[in-house]
């Protein structure tokens, strides 16, 4: 009894912040934060960018060049820890960062804008990443949960006031103070990294950069976000479905190199690693569409302000943000419990939002998008410590980072995937009532098959037959 009491009081928030890990546990969701709300707040400042710069032509490319900076930087991000040591890399990332923002602030054209946003990209994927590396090597395993779902906290608040603090400069027309802002953050993350990250590993060389999978990922990644702003359903599909191939390329490349990107039989399904990263990325891909389709089809169906739409947004990040927090102390069967509950919702969220939305019923697509949220605020966690369990020392910097890049590649897939249904079912024509309608079925229809497979993969990764 006594041990199971002390057992208990070493999985306690307070516990957790002891020791001197609240700095950097601070730290780390400073770092989470500029990546989530960074890659979020060009949602509402384009127009402003647009009519200042002249880049109306150019607005997906703002959010493509980020991701595909984002995706590429937390990949690599692993094997930059080891070759430069925590404590430098994550200072170096947060100086990228300073430098992105201040680019994209004083950008007199629409193409240093578009550098500027590469680079925050770059900055953040990075930040990001390291982050991850963080969690990994300087948490205790017992508070992982914790730590995790405070993550997931931040990416659920980022959600909704990311978008929202682009839209109060943007009202005032002052766009070039929201990158000023993030300068300001990041420096501040940078110069705070190498007192609070003391104590992790020193520089150790590692094996060296995998370059030639960085290369294709880069490749995968280009195409998939290309087609998000391609010409045409068909351009659009067969964009995707060669940045897919490209991006399975990644794993048979690295499962033979001499220098990995990726852990151990990463791309085995049959491994905790394996299913782990397959259900982070199907079940992220499906549920992209909600967050970029839903304002513009309820405003058109429902006759919603921008402002009232944002609030339905909102339903789901505060539901991902109060789910994450509730099952945080779970431990033993429930932890795997919940990541099964979560990931089955992915896909009954899908199909409620499917059925809802073409019939304006507000009640079951705020309902729905709640359930998408919260799907992840139970399930994220747990997946991702689950992941970090299983990874061998050797594989841990490497393994930790990627969550990071694999979380943004399905981000970047579910994306075009979304976007390539909805212009098939009319939405880049214009939005007229049947158009919308057929679209507001297409948006999650065409991703229920990705929920499907992310479930499974969820259930392959919490079964007692997994091996690390």
């Amino acid at each position: 009894m006594a041990s199971d009491e002390a057992e208990a009081r070493l999985r306690t928030w307070a516990d957790l912040l002891a020791d001197g890990r609240l700095p950097r546990f601070a730290l780390i969701c400073l770092g989470v934060w500029l990546n989530a709300a960074d890659s979020l707040v060009t949602a509402t400042i384009m127009p402003s960018v647009g009519r200042e710069l002249g880049g109306y032509g150019y607005f997906s490319w703002a959010t493509a060049g980020y991701l595909v900076g984002a995706i590429l930087a937390g990949a690599s991000a692993g094997r930059l820890s080891e070759l430069f040591g925590l404590r430098r890399a994550t200072t170096l990332a947060g100086l990228v960062m300073v430098g992105g923002c201040v680019l994209s602030a004083a950008a007199p054209d629409i193409g240093l804008f578009l550098t500027g946003r590469l680079i925050q990209g770059l900055g953040s994927g990075w930040i990001s990443g390291f982050s991850m590396v963080a969690i990994a090597l300087l948490f205790p395993e017992r508070h992982l949960a914790r730590v995790f779902a405070s993550v997931s906290g931040v990416w659920g608040v980022a959600t909704l006031i990311g978008p929202l603090i682009g839209g109060v400069f943007a009202v005032g027309g002052h766009w070039r103070e929201v990158f000023w802002l993030f300068a300001a953050q990041s420096l501040a993350f940078s110069a705070a990294a190498p007192f609070l990250l003391r104590g992790a590993k020193a520089a150790t060389g590692g094996p060296g950069i995998p370059w030639t999978q960085l290369a294709v990922l880069g490749v995968g990644v280009g195409a998939v976000a290309v087609a998000d702003v391609a010409k045409g359903a068909a351009a659009s599909l067969g964009l995707v479905a060669a940045g897919l191939l490209l991006l399975a390329a990644v794993l048979w490349i690295d499962a033979r190199a001499r220098v990995r990107l990726l852990p151990h039989r990463a791309g085995d399904l049959t491994t905790i690693c394996g299913s782990g990263y397959a259900a982070m990325f199907a079940l992220t891909a499906a549920s992209m569409g909600f967050a970029i389709y839903i304002p513009p089809l309820l405003q058109s169906l429902a006759g919603l302000s921008p402002l009232w739409a944002g609030y339905v947004i909102g339903a789901e990040s505060l539901a991902w943000t109060l789910a994450a927090f509730a099952v945080a102390h779970q431990t033993g069967r429930w932890d795997a419990r919940w990541v099964r509950i979560g990931a089955v919702s992915v896909p009954v969220s899908l199909v409620i939002l499917a059925w809802a939305t073409p019939q304006v019923s507000m009640v079951w697509v705020v309902l729905g998008g709640a359930l998408l949220g919260a799907a992840f605020g139970w399930s994220w966690s747990f997946m991702s410590r689950r992941v970090l369990a299983a990874l061998s020392e050797e594989d841990r910097a490497i393994g930790s980072s990627a969550i990071t890049a694999v979380r943004q590649t399905g981000a970047a897939a579910g994306a075009a995937i979304s976007g390539a249904a909805a212009n098939l079912a009319g939405f880049s024509a214009g939005l007229t009532p049947d158009s919308a309608r057929a679209s507001a079925v297409w948006v999650f229809a065409a991703v229920i098959p990705l929920g499907v497979v992310g479930a499974w993969a969820a259930f392959r990764l919490t079964g007692s037959a997994q091996r690390a």
